[in-house]
């Protein structure tokens, strides 16, 4: 099979189509991650502590489910040949993850003290199989874009698409659930996690055809793979893969964005609880700037970044902006001044998340070349591997400051202090995650403009 094979051109039309698993991906993630641990802490009244240890032996099984899962399916099956290599994963994690989401918010009806234990169970088992259909399905899908756009061109083009896609998921993810809960309403919640299944099955219908994979590369994949020695272990793999300087700084920052965006937006429903003493329906507004910051700025970061034609410059600048725009939010005990401080806020978010992708896709790339194959679900299990990472201090995060300062979970009035240990792990403390893993990434990622260039051309003559 000639090369050029694989110089396909995709349509805008299927691009968005593509987007729509990333909607319906960032719906689920963001109601989950908005109003999950609030929804155990604050309605079930389960300890902090307790909260924390489920989330935390959640992470540690998300960690190493999303790198087997990119291993076990990164090797052809029987249907390959005829639906592709990631097609058939995406549809089979897509709709059964979006069950699951309901079961999180339909706990035992036990006590919270004398049952405590029964509800972690229950919470550690419902989290773990939503990551599990999540993985199985995130892991595919964000495989295929390295595969399926190849050139950076198209990738920077397909990413700020897709972002503009997946905003609205995460709009309606943010926006959407208070909308059908009531504070003090149990059943409210199972309600609104029926609500956004329903939602999030219609987006995983309309990915179906942009998450179709080119009959031309999934040939050369079975190709190549017949031709392959015999396969390395997982944790072979993965010894090479922390090998690699780009992958791990890469990584490194990576945990530090998602402990940013994991802390700062769970503790939304907080604030407008108990800070600003306001209904549940005003967190809707709050999302709503940074989707409208989101909106109005992706397209521009999209132009940016091609103009420039730097990665890594333009990952840098968003990740100061959202420090910058993240400090703010510790002061702020006025609802209008966190509703416009918030589009400020989305607006830096949006250039991240224009970046991820063909970042990823760079980090990914530079690995083919060293290695000779094409693992792009292994790497991608390791990206979500280190990710899981932010869940992880996000809960040690609210843990700790939440003891200190003696946020009480059975009252609707708090001390100062603990209004103040609320905007702490709202903004303070996601500040200095994000600035600390901008220095790492600004002083040891390597793969300058003029590298990802050679390893586009050197992927081209391999032929893989």
């Amino acid at each position: 099979m000639e090369t050029d094979e694989l110089d396909i051109k995709h349509s805008k039309l299927g691009m968005v189509s593509y987007g729509f698993n990333s909607f319906s991906r960032e719906l689920l993630r963001m109601a989950f991650t908005a109003f999950g641990f609030f929804f155990y802490q604050t309605e079930v009244h389960l300890d902090v502590w307790i909260i924390a240890f489920s989330y935390i032996l959640f992470a540690l099984y998300n960690m190493f489910n999303d790198p087997l899962i990119g291993y076990l399916t990164n090797k052809p099956f029987k249907f390959t040949k005829r639906w592709g290599r990631r097609f058939p994963w995406i549809v089979l994690g897509g709709i059964p993850w979006g069950l699951s989401y309901i079961l999180i918010f339909m706990p035992p009806n036990v006590d919270p003290i004398s049952d405590a234990w029964i509800l972690f169970i229950w919470l550690l088992f419902t989290t773990c199989l939503f990551d599990t259909f999540h993985s199985l399905f995130f892991v595919s899908y964000m495989s295929l874009f390295p595969d399926k756009f190849r050139s950076v061109q198209e990738r920077r083009t397909a990413s700020g698409i897709y972002i503009m896609v997946g905003v609205f998921g995460v709009a309606l993810g943010a926006i959407a659930p208070p909308l059908f809960f009531n504070y003090g309403d149990m059943s409210s919640y199972a309600f609104q996690g029926v609500m956004i299944f329903i939602i999030a099955t219609i987006g995983f219908l309309l990915a179906i055809p942009g998450s179709r994979e080119d009959k031309p590369t999934v040939e050369l994949y079975l190709k190549a793979y017949a031709e392959r020695p015999e396969r390395e272990s997982f944790f072979k793999t993965l010894k090479i893969a922390v090998k690699q300087r780009p992958f791990i700084i890469w990584m490194i920052f990576y945990v530090l964005y998602q402990s940013l965006v994991e802390t700062m937006q769970a503790s939304i429903a907080y604030t407008v609880r108990y800070s600003f003493k306001m209904p549940e329906t005003a967190n809707t507004l709050i999302f709503a700037g940074m989707l409208i910051g989101v909106i109005l700025a992706a397209p521009l970061w999209t132009m940016y970044s091609r103009k420039t034609k730097n990665n890594k410059k333009v990952m840098l600048i968003s990740a100061l902006l959202l420090a910058a725009t993240t400090l703010p939010i510790t002061f702020l005990r006025d609802y209008w001044g966190l509703v416009f401080n918030m589009v400020a806020w989305g607006a830096a978010l949006g250039g991240f998340w224009v970046m991820i992708f063909p970042l990823s896709a760079d980090v990914i790339d530079n690995s083919v070349v060293l290695t000779g194959k094409r693992e792009e679900g292994i790497y991608t299990g390791f990206q979500q591997f280190f990710g899981r990472m932010g869940i992880i201090i996000q809960a040690l995060t609210f843990a700790i400051v939440q003891t200190l300062t003696g946020f009480d979970r059975l009252v609707e009035d708090q001390t100062e202090l603990a209004i103040w240990g609320i905007h702490f792990h709202q903004a303070l403390i996601p500040m200095f995650f994000i600035l600390i893993g901008a220095f790492i990434f600004w002083k040891w990622y390597d793969l300058t403009p003029e590298k990802v260039q050679q390893n586009e051309a050197r992927i081209k003559e391999m032929g893989i």
